[in-house]
């Protein structure tokens, strides 16, 4: 099972750029380069372990995760429950841990399975290569909202969407 990693540091506590990590909405959608769309299910107002998100990939693929780890303001994961027909298995998890200058280093890992079986070791080949370039993208967007006045604005006034 391929496992993926891409790291950063942003020049804000770790409080805030978990907070941050955790918008939604039209917030989320400021930074998050990898999704077109996202909202939390059943009702959820905000991130937690046990709640549903459903998002759709910008490019199209809609995928419902449920967050199974929530420990603010250190890590937080997820994994999927229902998504592309390729894939068997897709998690996540995103660490923050400070850094020597007052920033945080922030880790994001993807770990992923492919079918069916006889295409696995393709699939995951080239999902490894796709992926790669999504996770670097997607925390380049990270960085980027962890320095737009707005997001942090939205934020540090508690808004999360």
């Amino acid at each position: 099972m391929p496992t993926l990693e891409a790291t950063t540091t942003v020049a804000i506590d770790p409080e805030l750029a978990f907070a941050v990590s955790q918008t939604h909405g039209e917030l989320r959608l400021r930074w998050d380069r990898f999704i077109r769309a996202e909202r939390l299910l059943d009702g959820a107002t905000s991130q937690g372990k046990g709640v549903r998100t459903w998002t759709r990939h910008r490019w199209g693929m809609p995928m419902v995760s449920e967050c199974v780890s929530f420990h603010p303001p250190s890590h937080t994961g997820m994994h999927m429950t229902e998504g592309p027909w390729f894939f068997e298995r897709f998690a996540g998890g995103w660490r923050f841990k400070a850094a020597d200058d007052g920033g945080t280093l922030v880790s994001w890992r993807y770990s992923f399975a492919c079918r069916p079986a006889w295409l696995a070791p393709l699939a995951e080949w080239i999902g490894a290569k796709v992926l790669q370039r999504e996770i670097r993208a997607r925390l380049d967007g990270f960085a980027a909202g962890c320095a737009d006045p707005e997001v942090l604005d939205a934020v540090r006034s508690g808004r999360r969407s």
